[in-house]
């Protein structure tokens, strides 16, 4: 029997809908028809977010449940009604990225399998310079919610002293952004410096709550990522679903709503009537354009105080290069030092595999595990190919010398690069892919 697919007509064009009854979350029974009906129902918010930027392809082809792969560079097969612009990576490659301007350009981004959208900062008219300043909550295991709205205020506070106006949203999973529309005077080095500037006056004035601390073995309570202001990093945009067994969104929010929200509260089926009903809290944030200058003089001060930008790759550090795995070229840290006693535990093409292979090393070091703290876990969503895969390291600080365990042979092995020239993903495949840890 023929897969069905429905043909919807969208700002005047025949926007196909192919296998629209393919369940996508299969906890709650949604399918990509149900995906393209919540889009349609917060088109213009949604837009919004990623109006005239190139937008990097997150697919999930097969549902929420299953792994997505990244696609940079356009299908080859689209309407001609589907924009792009050429990017440049630091590789030396390009890749024509979509752009979205209207509400059929989106939906025909959500038919390839995208549930979440993730555009660069950039626009498609000047791809040098970020008109969005972009703050990236990312709790460190243990970390409860309202800790997270905690520091979600702080940085509300910090953007409005340093004359900056943030909008919150809910990243729809364990963290939380606030993102604020910039000039067009700035590099990606300038903007990156200016966020740093703020994750280090968050962090003095919440030193319990908030770190900026670079490395993830240093880290206490909510990490401020400054680093997605970094050139070619990308971050779900307002309105997108995420890939969460209830289907949350990412939510926009007034300031008065942060410091009770409950990301559970935002799904596909409770935000479409919360936006028909009090309208899109974003709306309004292409008109509040401010200026980076005085965070970059902060950032200026902080130097002079000492500060010191995170350290280059191949810079000296304290410490020592932790051991690889049995039959490893690289351990935990890769070739970089640290002071931090670090094993690591599994490479897995999935999270839920990396996981099972802790709960073994758990079991066989049952004298070890009640003195670990739940931040001595370190899971790292790193970038392949084409797919995440999932790295476990464990932090030993908190176990005596003489009782932690040696670096032992990865309880589970998986490559990455490992990937058959034949694979329609692999290399060659004209998908115009570019890597990065997560």
């Amino acid at each position: 029997m023929p897969k069905r697919s429905v043909s919807l007509e969208i700002e005047g064009r025949e926007v196909a809908i192919s296998n629209p009854d393919k369940v996508f979350f299969p906890r709650t029974g949604h399918t990509k028809l149900d995906l393209v009906n919540y889009y349609l129902a917060v088109a213009d918010g949604a837009i919004r977010g990623v109006d005239g930027r190139p937008m990097a392809l997150k697919r999930f082809v097969n549902g929420a449940e299953a792994e997505p792969f990244f696609q940079k560079r356009a299908p080859d097969s689209r309407p001609e009604w589907i924009e792009t612009v050429e990017l440049s990576y630091p590789s030396g490659r390009t890749a024509a990225e979509i752009v979205v301007r209207d509400a059929a350009q989106l939906i025909w981004v959500v038919n390839l399998g995208c549930m979440d959208l993730n555009p660069h900062p950039v626009r498609a008219d000047d791809l040098d310079h970020p008109d969005e300043l972009r703050v990236d909550l990312d709790p460190v295991r243990g970390v409860a919610w309202p800790q997270v709205r905690e520091v979600a205020l702080v940085i509300g506070d910090v953007l409005t002293d340093f004359g900056l106006r943030g909008w919150p949203k809910t990243s729809g999973s364990r963290g939380f952004h606030v993102f604020c529309r910039i000039e067009r005077r700035w590099t990606f080095a300038e903007v990156r410096r200016a966020a740093l500037a703020l994750a280090r006056e968050v962090e003095r004035r919440a030193p319990e709550l908030a770190t900026s601390k670079w490395w993830k073995e240093e880290r206490h309570g909510v990490f401020v990522d400054y680093n997605q202001n970094a050139r070619d990093h990308t971050m779900a945009s307002a309105y997108s679903v995420r890939p969460t067994a209830e289907a949350r969104v990412s939510a926009p929010l007034r300031w008065d709503e942060v410091a009770a929200c409950e990301p559970a509260s935002f799904t596909i089926d409770s935000v479409p009537a919360r936006y028909a009903a009090l309208g899109d809290p974003g709306d309004g944030i292409d008109a509040a354009v401010g200026s980076l200058e005085p965070l970059l003089e902060l950032f200026e001060r902080q130097a002079q105080a000492g500060a010191e930008e995170p350290p280059a790759r191949g810079a000296f550090r304290p410490g020592a290069v932790p051991p690889p795995a049995p039959g490893k070229d690289v351990g935990p840290t890769g070739r970089r030092r640290t002071t931090a006693p670090l094993i690591e535990i599994a490479r897995a093409p999935t999270q839920k595999e990396a996981m099972e292979g802790l709960e073994r090393w758990r079991a066989r070091h049952p004298e070890v595990w009640p003195l670990l703290a739940p931040n001595d876990v370190l899971v790292d969503s790193m970038r392949g190919r084409s797919q995440t895969w999932t790295r476990i390291r464990v932090n030993l600080r908190n176990v005596p010398e003489a009782q932690r365990p040696a670096q032992e042979p990865l309880e589970v092995d998986y490559d990455p690069w490992q990937i058959p020239s034949t694979s329609p993903r692999g290399r060659g495949s004209g998908l115009g892919f570019e890597f990065t840890t997560l």
